[in-house]
């Protein structure tokens, strides 16, 4: 595999890698799928439009209409997103097989072309320009993929216990991964098919990282270290870069890419550009997802990541929509018998420090805290005033607690499940209306 798979081959990721530019450190903006996409569909962090919860912004959920409790979200005035940019280019806009699970409120008719459901870029005018989104299924495929991996062969990271349920998970992790690499075979097919390879920019990346704990939702690697190819016309072929690149800087170079201006309010760059000049460090933020309210932030430079952990008054292993699962169920069971050992117990523990800070050149899989190594405090001290800066630079809304409606809406989605003390404010008038 390009990315130095040996379990499984992808040669249609091989494929995409060979025609452009691998990323070796590129970072989604959160842990999650809304508010990763949330965040790069506008070109900026999340938690600088008030759009950083997950599944906020939305008057329904799943069928149940959220009534006076709905947090009415919406962009601020002249802040309009990639596909609204596009469109009003003259590109014919379309996201088939796709999410659009935005956290904040949105119209499909501002975002996508007419006649765009299906057909992929087919239905567009003649030479017409198009822009897509385009997502992949296979991670999302759940116990349907069909199963190929041996549980007994994969690898089991340090942090998590060796037992059967784990191996099962990361097995199916890779039998989604192969149905993905079948996807983009066949997206790549359908564009040589149509004589559209070589005037096409593809950009291909992960909004998150796996499904298992300490991965999807939180801001270690593998929550929010994603693959990226890319490839397009002018781009030379068979590049591999090692520099820091964010989710939020797919749009402003999807927008360079189209030979359109870049528009302030985007915090992201133009990687692609010939002076672009390497970040420094990016940031990744981790709130409420579902029901369980959280507050980290991460900043990762080339060599360190730094986590700071606002909310110690309760563990990583806080409720979660992830308790049903059997992997859950066991975990909970090894944690109240005592069977997790140290390196598990970082996560699986019922402590949580406030400042994680991890060497990823020598630890990647960061279960060697250094935040209180003498050794270590120069660049404890140097991440920090990072984070701080930027908090004061963006106006990080993920600062204050959620708002009254947003906490309301949840309360109304989840009932019990809600068992975090912010709620407890906005608990009686959920009551109230319910008399």
């Amino acid at each position: 595999s390009c990315y130095g798979e040996t379990l499984i081959e992808t040669p249609n990721f091989d494929r995409l890698a060979a025609r452009g530019i691998r990323f070796d450190r590129f970072y989604t903006p959160a842990g999650v799928c809304s508010a990763t996409r949330s965040a790069t569909i506008v070109g900026a962090m999340q938690t600088s439009f008030g759009i950083h919860n997950h599944r906020s912004g939305r008057p329904d959920f799943r069928g149940q209409t959220m009534g006076a409790a709905f947090d009415d979200i919406r962009l601020p005035a002249g802040v309009e997103p990639l596909p609204v940019l596009m469109k009003k280019a003259g590109y014919f806009t379309f996201n088939q097989s796709g999410k659009d699970d935005y956290n904040f409120k949105w119209s499909p008719d501002d975002f996508y072309s007419p006649n765009s459901k299906t057909n992929l870029w087919r239905n567009r005018k003649d030479g017409q320009p198009f822009f897509g989104q385009v997502q992949l299924r296979g991670g999302k495929l759940g116990k349907r993929a069909k199963p190929v991996i041996d549980p007994a062969t994969v690898p089991v990271p340090p942090y998590y216990p060796d037992i059967p349920e784990v191996r099962e998970e990361i097995a199916h992790h890779y039998d989604c991964l192969l149905k993905t690499d079948q996807e983009i075979g066949n997206l790549l097919d359908q564009l040589e098919k149509d004589g559209l390879t070589d005037s096409t920019y593809i950009f291909c990346f992960s909004d998150h990282g796996y499904k298992l704990h300490r991965h999807k939702q939180f801001l270690y690697e593998g929550g929010i270290r994603m693959p990226l190819l890319v490839a397009g016309p002018g781009i030379q072929p068979g590049q591999v870069r090692d520099d820091l690149v964010s989710g939020i800087d797919i749009a402003p170079a999807s927008l360079a890419a189209a030979g359109l201006s870049i528009p302030s309010f985007m915090e992201g760059r133009d990687f692609l550009a010939k002076d672009y000049t390497p970040r420094e460090y990016l940031v990744a933020a981790r709130d409420r997802c579902d029901y369980s309210i959280e507050k980290i932030r991460a900043i990762v430079t080339s060599r360190f990541k730094y986590l700071r952990n606002y909310l110690t008054d309760r563990p990583f292993m806080q409720p979660s929509y992830k308790d049903p699962w059997p992997v859950s169920i066991r975990f909970r069971e090894m944690m109240a018998n005592n069977e997790m050992n140290e390196t598990q117990l970082i996560f699986f523990g019922p402590e949580k420090p406030p400042e994680e800070l991890y060497d990823l050149e020598n630890d990647p899989h960061e279960i060697h805290n250094l935040a209180e190594d003498s050794a270590f405090q120069k660049e404890l001290e140097e991440h920090r005033t990072m984070l701080k800066d930027w908090i004061a630079e963006t106006g990080d809304q993920g600062q204050a607690t959620e708002s009254d409606a947003g906490l309301l809406a949840a309360l109304k989605r989840w009932g019990d499940k809600c068992v975090n003390p912010e709620y407890d404010r906005v608990r009686s008038q959920l009551n109230e209306s319910k008399n």
